[in-house]
């Protein structure tokens, strides 16, 4: 993606999410990289062989780093049945669509689906076993949460699994059990990898078909730099990448390892080369599970449940797990990012980490922690005193609102999500979606997740705390710098000297619309190292 010439662009109003010059209207990209930023007026003489783009007054922003997704999983569900509004509204439509695609592939392949959420279904509840026996009985079928912490499957997937009354619940997870003991097909948190065995495969050439296409949408949506954040087996995304990369797929990636798939693989390693961050694509580090989600009622919260009195959830990853994931980062100067929704979750991963010195360069933080729905002032003064990044998803409450209300209560939704304590107590906090465990068509859409920061209201207008509220230049250098800082990403996030030339040009301005507005923007083209890779 090396450029040869010189690219003048002018007539833009840019935000650089740079501190130190965070408004300008014209920059200089010289070989992919911003050569000088600024004010017209104040532009260093140029060459008339110089190419000249006018950005014709549009708002220009940094391209979007989303530092949570699953992009490999993301692109494959595409491709399977969406249990979500519009296309699912009910259990018997999810029923009738199990059928169709039963019908269309044949008695010998896997029904899949992702994204139910029991609250946007009408009959308020999970699907389970019996419901999907109705749509194919013949042949296994597993529909995926939309948090992905959780999965339902039918009776021919149980059979396949051995998973019986007599089967214990795992270490970190649960198999849901009716009145008389039998599984009802939703398996919980590690109960869920039961199933990994015995699930289909990738077929590495749609893979790579499948993330080429994902890449060209991730382009349209302005995306122009993510992270991997592991698969729910032991898979390797790395070569995946590679081979996308060699058919068009154009955005930087940081891969994640998930642990407990790999901790007891001897001959699992990471070759040291794929830790060079200066590649496009690189191996970032492990990810750790240490709770659920707070939709499936299964994150490890301080105060229980909304309506109980000690269902506090689940705490998912063994001392043991924890230890040697830590021991693997520290020897390989990588990354370790922990997964910790609840307060308790959120507490145990930053008191761990904070017993450790740093080990990874000055500008990657050693410790990422994602989703942090419900920390405690004393975990964000930890994480902000031992240069802990923080990495959250304000879609979360946006489009899961009747979940969090249900499990929650009104008054606690509010105290969700805190990102304007948070940074006032100095945390390194990012932003991200984690696409596809969204509820939401769309899930990779950074828009919605920008409105509901800015001004704390789901999609349904639910009051998700305005005192928690941030300014949406704030927003978007959460999204950009905040994202890329988070997640040690060199040299992207912001438009500034030396930077890589990636940007996005938005048909509206964004920092000045009403916040309700927010999310209709779209994205007119995307830039990555001063290239168009994406034009409406």
């Amino acid at each position: 993606m090396k450029q040869t010439a010189r690219e003048i662009f002018i007539n833009g109003i840019i935000f650089t999410a740079d501190p130190e010059n965070p408004y300008a209207d014209s920059m200089i990209v010289e070989d992919g990289r911003i050569a000088w930023i600024g004010r017209s007026e104040d532009m260093p003489e140029t060459d008339r062989q110089d190419l000249k783009t006018d950005l014709q007054g549009r708002r220009v922003i940094p391209g979007f780093v989303d530092a949570h997704m699953h992009p490999v999983m993301l692109a494959d569900c595409r491709r399977q049945i969406t249990v979500m509004p519009p296309e699912i509204n009910s259990i018997e439509e999810l029923v009738r669509a199990v059928h169709k695609c039963r019908e269309r592939q044949g008695a010998d392949q896997w029904v899949l689906g992702w994204g139910y959420d029991e609250q946007g279904l009408l009959e308020k509840r999970s699907p389970t076993r019996y419901d999907l026996d109705r749509g194919c009985s013949d042949a296994p079928v597993s529909i995926m949460r939309t948090c992905a912490h959780i999965r339902c499957v039918n009776s021919a997937a149980l059979k396949l699994a051995g998973i019986d009354r007599n089967t214990p619940d795992p270490p970190g997870g649960e198999i849901e059990r009716d009145e008389n003991g039998e599984p009802t097909g939703v398996l919980k948190e590690s109960a869920g990898s039961l199933m990994a065995p015995f699930m289909p495969g990738g077929n590495p050439e749609e893979q790579t078909a499948n993330l080429v296409a994902l890449g060209e949408h991730l382009a349209s949506q302005g995306i122009t730099t993510i992270c991997d954040m592991g698969n729910l087996d032991a898979g390797d995304n790395f070569p995946i990448y590679k081979a996308a990369e060699k058919r068009g797929f154009c955005q930087r990636v940081g891969i994640y390892y998930m642990w407990e798939f790999l901790a007891e693989n001897k001959n699992f390693r990471i070759p040291e080369e794929h830790f060079d961050r200066s590649r496009r694509i690189f191996a970032a580090g492990l990810k750790l599970i240490g709770d659920g989600s707070i939709s499936g009622r299964t994150a490890w919260m301080d105060r229980p449940y909304y309506g109980t009195e000690n269902e506090f959830g689940i705490s998912v990853c063994s001392d043991r797990l924890m230890e040697s994931a830590i021991r693997f980062c520290r020897e390989h100067h990588c990354q370790l990012s922990m997964h910790a929704m609840g307060g308790r979750a959120v507490a145990r991963m930053t008191d761990r980490a904070c017993m450790e010195k740093p080990w990874t360069d000055s500008r990657i933080p050693y410790v990422r922690i994602e989703h942090v729905t419900e920390p405690s002032d004393e975990s964000i003064e930890k994480a902000a005193a031992h240069g802990i990044s923080f990495v959250s998803q304000p879609i979360f409450p946006y489009a899961e609102s009747r979940s969090y209300l249900k499990n929650l209560g009104a008054d606690r939704i509010k105290e969700c999500y805190p990102y304007r304590r948070m940074l006032e107590k100095g945390v390194k906090l990012g932003f991200s979606t984690d696409a596809p465990a969204t509820f939401w068509s769309d899930p990779s859409d950074p828009f919605p997740g920008l409105r509901l920061a800015v001004t704390r209201t789901a999609a349904d207008g639910t009051d998700c705390g305005k005192d928690q509220a941030i300014d949406i230049e704030t927003a978007v250098a959460l999204y950009t710098r905040g994202a890329a800082e988070a997640a040690g990403f060199p040299d992207v996030g912001m438009l500034a000297p030396g930077y890589h030339a990636d940007f996005a040009v938005l048909d509206a301005d964004l920092l000045t619309i009403p916040g309700e507005e927010i999310d209709k923007v779209r994205v007119v083209q995307t830039y990555m190292d001063g290239k168009c890779i994406y034009r409406a």
